[in-house]
């Protein structure tokens, strides 16, 4: 990670610690950041989807963000800003950089389909709080798909400065860097890792570091550093676990494998509910073999 370009490296989508009557636990969620960054983790992105922003009130959701920049500093803290309205986007993107955030992550308006214009609206808006955006495709949830040619568009009037890239296809990766070879790719999904990595990403906004950050810390500077006879068996063995990163039940999924790996994941706000029985037997199963051969 460089200060110009805080989005770098292993940026861990942090999952929000929540108490038995799902309050949040700022204390724990501190520590939490702190945990990461000690394990070799670059810095954190609160109020993600695994953060779950969605069920925060407001007054949740910017605390959580001045927790993790008291525990670990503004530059390694960029938040999700995501919202229906581009007002109010631009309103958490302002709060993020009133915190001491020196970027923030952003979704496509996700109330509804947005075309194109809309699009780029909502990124024009936000873009105007002076903090460097870095844009989040996720088409399989949001329904807008950030497509090459729309984020090369993003980028060329100065909207964003990155993407987050969700979309699984890894074909896109060499799309991007033809039209747009100044805009930073960063590792959407943890089961795409290595073949994002060795096509040229510049970060990894990641899920699985929360139960195992040395483990996947060391895989992604093998993956980006070409060093394959490190990263291929490695990814080998974590794959069972990376691929929840894409699952419908993802929060449920890392909180358990965070509660087995000796952290606090915890309970889910509704209207997540509990993994399933075979779910959770599988989960718990990829984690204690992955624990059990030491990746940690």
């Amino acid at each position: 990670m460089t200060g110009h370009h805080p989005w770098r490296g292993v940026l861990v989508a942090t999952a929000l610690p929540l108490n038995d009557d799902l309050s949040v636990d700022y204390d724990r969620y501190a520590e939490h950041c702190a945990w990461l960054v000690g394990n070799g983790c670059d810095g954190v992105v609160p109020n993600g989807s695994l953060g779950e922003y969605q069920v925060l009130t407001p007054e949740e959701r910017a605390r959580v963000v001045e927790t993790a920049v008291a525990a670990i500093g503004g530059e390694r803290v960029m938040p999700g800003v995501a919202a229906y309205g581009s007002a109010e986007a631009r309103r958490w993107a302002e709060q993020a950089g009133e915190a001491g955030c020196r970027a923030v992550m952003l979704l496509p308006p996700n109330a509804y389909r947005a075309d194109e214009r809309s699009v780029l609206a909502h990124y024009a808006e936000v873009a105007r709080s002076g903090l460097p955006v870095v844009a989040y495709n996720n088409p399989v949830d949001t329904k807008v798909d950030l497509v090459p040619e729309l984020l090369a568009r993003l980028h060329g009037e100065g909207y964003i400065r990155g993407v987050k890239e969700f979309s699984g296809d890894v074909r896109r990766a060499y799309r991007i860097a033809e039209l747009a070879p100044e805009l930073d790719l960063l590792i959407g999904a943890d089961d795409v890792l290595l073949e994002l990595a060795v096509a040229g990403a510049k970060g990894w906004v990641a899920g699985y570091p929360n139960a195992l950050p040395r483990a996947c810390v060391e895989l992604y500077r093998a993956a980006a550093g070409g060093d394959l006879g490190t990263a291929l068996p490695l990814y080998r063995q974590l794959h069972p676990l990376l691929r929840w990163d894409s699952q419908v039940e993802f929060v449920q999924a890392i909180k358990l494998s965070m509660d087995i790996a000796g952290r606090h994941g915890g309970p889910c706000r509704p209207p997540r509910a509990a993994l399933l029985p075979g779910q959770e037997a599988a989960v718990r199963a990829a984690t204690e073999k992955a624990l059990a051969a030491g990746l940690g």
